[in-house]
C-alpha cells in the first residue's frame, strides 16, 4: 500500500521504528540524499559519456546505503556496505578525469550544457546534504565514513561536470 496514514500528523518512522517529526534534521539529511539520487537519475539522461553514466548509476545504488544509514540512528537495523574502498575509488575517478582536462581556472561558471548543468546541480545538492549531515553530527555522531563518502562524492560530481563542460567546449569550437 502506498499510503499508510501514519504520517498525517507530521511524523515518520526511522528504520528502528522510532517516530520523529518530518522536519527533523535526520529526516532532512536522508531526504536530501534521496533528492541527490533523483537529480543524478535525471542527469544520466543528458550525459553522453557512457563511462560517467555507469558510474553515476553505481553511485545511485550506494546512495541508498547512505540514506539507510542516516535513517538508522542507533546503527542497529542497517549495516552499511560502504568502506574506505569507495573513497579510494572516488579518488581514482577524480585523478583519471583530472588528467584528461586542462587545469581548472579559479572560478567555473556552471552549465555550458544540459549535462554539465545538471551535474553541477547534483554537486550543490550533495554539498547541501553534507552541510545537513554535519549539523546532525553535532547532535548525534554519524559514521565518519558516510560523511567522508558524501564529501568525496561532491568532488567526483564537480570533476565529472568540468570534464563534460570541457568536452562540450571542444565540440563547439
Amino acid at each position: 500500500m502506498i499510503y499508510t496514514r501514519t504520517g498525517d500528523q507530521g511524523t515518520t518512522s526511522l528504520l528502528d521504528g522510532t517516530r520523529v517529526r518530518k522536519n527533523s534534521i535526520r529526516v532532512e539529511s536522508y531526504g536530501t540524499i534521496d533528492e541527490l539520487n533523483s537529480v543524478l537519475g535525471f542527469g544520466k539522461h543528458f550525459v553522453q559519456d557512457r563511462n560517467i553514466v555507469e558510474r553515476i548509476h553505481l553511485i545511485q545504488k550506494e546512495l541508498f546505503a547512505v540514506a539507510a544509514e542516516l535513517a538508522d540512528p542507533q546503527g542497529t537495523v542497517f549495516k552499511s556496505p560502504l568502506s574506505e574502498a569507495e573513497i579510494l575509488r572516488f579518488e581514482s575517478w577524480i585523478d583519471e578525469y583530472v588528467k584528461k582536462m586542462d587545469p581548472a581556472p579559479k572560478f567555473i561558471v556552471p552549465g555550458s550544457s544540459q549535462a554539465s548543468g545538471i551535474l553541477h546541480v547534483a554537486r550543490t545538492v550533495c554539498r547541501r546534504a553534507e552541510r545537513i549531515m554535519m549539523a546532525l553530527d553535532e547532535q548525534e555522531p554519524l559514521n565518519p565514513l558516510v560523511i567522508k563518502y558524501v564529501n568525496r562524492l561532491s568532488d567526483v560530481l564537480y570533476t565529472f561536470a568540468r570534464y563534460v563542460e570541457e568536452k562540450q567546449e571542444l565540440v563547439n569550437t
